[in-house]
């Protein structure tokens, strides 16, 4: 139920309950006080707010046709219907008619009361009649009107409207009536804020109470209701924000256990070439290469591991803006032969020197072209050979890389020979931090960080990558990029 219902429900009830309550106050009040002469008919509206000059009043017209009526037709008063009739129209104003033959009661239209009213009635010809405006017999309250005539066997008569006068003492109904209302005010104000309270404040405190425990950073207090309406969308948005809060804050602590696993990998990783590369110039400083060979040879190593602490640098520079999804692309067409052996060219230097054996096949057409930043395009080669290499476990390690036409892309294999990835480890290798040798080394190490950057340029140039492996024998990368063609030179990557 909705807020404003509510308040429309609460209003409605302050304005028609005590109403109703005190109407119904003023009845029960009134006829109690009116009884208190043994009465048992109920007393209507009229009856209980209406003076005794308003009963005479009331009974006038009927008097006034009765005597019309006997004055026509001197029988009619002992017409048991004609009386019946005239009975039955005074009922609802508590008042009937009641005949006397002589001493007798000839007719009554309220048998119970006229036994009582009976016997104190005024005699034949008293003043009451002779006045014509009635007689109140205070002791028992009752209104009477008579009217005096002659029965057809010449019986003296008398015929009676008798009217139950609601006689209440204004004082004692004054004060049941503050009372009632006082209480009928105290029951509908004590309902309504109960009600209230259930409906709206106690689940707004119980909202409070939650905000309280997310901002003492209880994030798992739960609230649920079944409410659906306002109430019912505070606890729902109150449970997507503990959600989120507590999302956030599980990515937070993550986040921040990845932050120092990569610091400390990077550490690891920069202390091993640094104290290579400080071993070497202390063998060049103290002598120790003392020919020209091993001189090159050291100079060579020394140049090694700077790449490798600058591809870590690199690396970490580029996490950053991956991060921030802030990676810079330069976009240009380049024609994948060339790219390719260029890039394969400058790798081999590199893995003649490890000792690697790097194999290079195209099987593209000499004008297949593709849209690619060629410096980020060359990081996931990269990337991806320096994975090799550093999981290479062989004597003699090999690399094997093909560029294979696929009808509308270009798909790239980078296969080596090295320990390859435990099944249960491939569908995570492009996970951020993601390490699947758990137990580094200082020979392997790594930022756990490669393989995401990888994945996160070729998604970033339309493309997808995936990798399958047989774990002691071989890991084979493979991505996908879409070709160029000329009428999508306007074509967004």
């Amino acid at each position: 139920m909705t807020f404003r219902r509510k308040l429309f429900i609460a209003f409605t009830t302050i304005i028609i309950l005590p109403m109703v309550l005190v109407t119904i106050a003023f009845f029960v009040i009134g006829n109690v006080l009116a009884r208190s002469d043994g009465s048992k008919e109920f007393l209507s509206y009229s009856q209980l707010s209406e003076n005794m000059q308003s009963y005479a009043v009331a009974v006038e017209n009927v008097y006034d046709e009765i005597r019309h009526d006997y004055q026509e037709n001197p029988e009619i008063l002992e017409n048991y219907d004609y009386l019946d009739k005239i009975s039955e129209e005074l009922r609802s104003r508590n008042t009937y008619l009641l005949i006397r033959k002589g001493s007798q009661l000839y007719y009554s239209g309220n048998e119970e009361d006229s036994e009582l009213v009976f016997r104190v009635l005024p005699g034949y010809g008293s003043e009451a009649d002779q006045s014509g405006v009635g007689l109140y017999l205070n002791n028992m309250n009752r209104f009477v009107k008579q009217l005096d005539f002659t029965f057809s066997d010449g019986s003296k008569g008398s015929l009676f409207i008798v009217t139950h006068v609601a006689r209440m003492e204004s004082k004692k109904l004054i004060a049941g009536m503050f009372f009632s209302m006082m209480l009928t005010l105290f029951l509908t104000a004590l309902g309504l804020t109960s009600w209230l309270r259930r409906s709206m404040f106690e689940p707004i405190n119980q909202l409070n109470i939650a905000m309280k425990n997310i901002g003492d950073g209880n994030l798992d207090y739960i609230l649920s209701t079944t409410e659906k309406a306002e109430i019912g969308e505070l606890y729902q948005n109150y449970e997507e924000m503990r959600l989120r809060l507590k999302e956030s804050a599980t990515e937070k602590l993550e986040d921040e256990k990845n932050s120092r696993e990569l610091i400390s990998n990077i550490s690891h990783d920069l202390k091993t070439p640094i104290t290579s590369i400080k071993g070497y110039v202390e063998g060049l400083m103290d002598g120790i290469a003392n020919t020209p060979e091993k001189q090159s040879k050291y100079l060579h190593t020394i140049y090694n591991k700077a790449n490798d602490m600058n591809n870590l640098i690199n690396e970490l520079t580029l996490y950053s803006k991956i991060d921030s999804n802030k990676i810079p692309y330069n976009f240009r067409k380049l024609n994948v032969a060339e790219y390719f052996a260029d890039c394969v060219e400058e790798i081999g230097m590199d893995m003649e020197s490890r000792g690697i054996e790097l194999n290079y096949s195209n099987l593209v057409s000499p004008d297949t072209m593709i849209i690619a930043d060629p410096e980020q395009l060359k990081r996931v080669i990269n990337n991806i050979i320096g994975n090799s290499v550093k999981y290479m476990d062989k004597p003699h390690g090999r690399i094997d890389i093909r560029v294979l036409d696929e009808q509308d892309s270009v798909r790239v294999e980078i296969e080596d020979n090295g320990k390859g990835i435990a099944q249960r480890d491939l569908p995570n290798i492009f996970d951020r931090f993601y390490r699947a040798d758990s137990s580094r080394n200082s020979a392997k190490g790594g930022s756990g960080i490669g393989l995401s950057i990888v994945k996160k340029i070729i998604e970033d140039h339309g493309g997808y990558i995936w990798a399958t492996s047989q774990e002691g024998a071989w890991t084979r990368m493979q991505f996908v990029l879409r070709k160029y063609r000329e009428k999508e030179k306007d074509a967004v990557v």
